[in-house]
């Protein structure tokens, strides 16, 4: 009689479980709740952005030698035609010379949920000084507006319009960017990050 009564306890307690898993998916708040569990790794520091800006060799070989070409960091594009939450059409050459954060991210995607309230308490504080595009990957653009807003954030999200420069193609979501005041591409990380810590608001302002 007890392992019958255990094992329909088990059984009603996966009933449940399901049910709850049914509810996140049906609801698309799952996203959401795995975001919160993975944003528990990014208050552990194990996840911040490499920020070291080593050289970046390229070698070309011809007969027996070897030329090898340095260059500390590439030239980013400003060829990048996007469209902000109210329709309006913007070119990203319209920052040049300023320093540019920029997140590609998606409202399905969990470790984008993760790092965002990070990313919206860097803006909240740096976003005088550093400009800010957060380029949504949603085939709906309305859901990443509807979802900024639900939550309250600060942060201007983009879609974007035409095609996409090479230097920037990822197939990983979240991607940033970091490109200085003097056009070069100095931050390409793949994968969430905490971009809310003092190494990091350091090497903004450096910019």
């Amino acid at each position: 009689m007890k392992k019958q009564n255990s094992t329909k306890k088990s059984l009603i307690q996966y009933a449940i479980f399901g049910l709850i898993a049914i509810i996140l998916y049906a609801t698309g708040l799952h996203t959401e709740v795995i975001g919160f569990a993975q944003r528990g790794l990014l208050e552990t520091g194990l996840m911040n952005p490499d920020i070291e800006q080593e050289d970046r060799v390229a070698s070309l070989e011809g007969g027996n030698e070897s030329l090898k070409e340095v260059s500390k960091n590439p030239d980013a594009s400003y060829d990048l035609n996007l469209k902000d939450e109210n329709g309006n059409l913007i070119s990203l050459s319209q920052f040049e010379g300023k320093v540019i954060f920029m997140n590609f991210w998606a409202t399905w995607c969990p470790p984008c949920v993760a790092e965002m309230p990070a990313i919206n308490k860097l803006h909240n504080d740096l976003g005088d000084e550093v400009v800010f595009v957060m380029l949504s990957m949603d085939n709906d653009f309305e859901k990443a507006i509807s979802y900024k807003n639900r939550k309250e954030y600060g942060l201007p999200v983009y879609t974007q319009v035409g095609p996409m420069p090479q230097i920037y193609h990822s197939s990983a979501l979240p991607t940033t960017f970091v490109i200085d005041t003097k056009g070069k591409l100095v931050l390409t990380h793949k994968g969430m990050a905490d971009y809310d810590t003092k190494e990091f608001r350091n090497f903004l302002k450096s910019l």
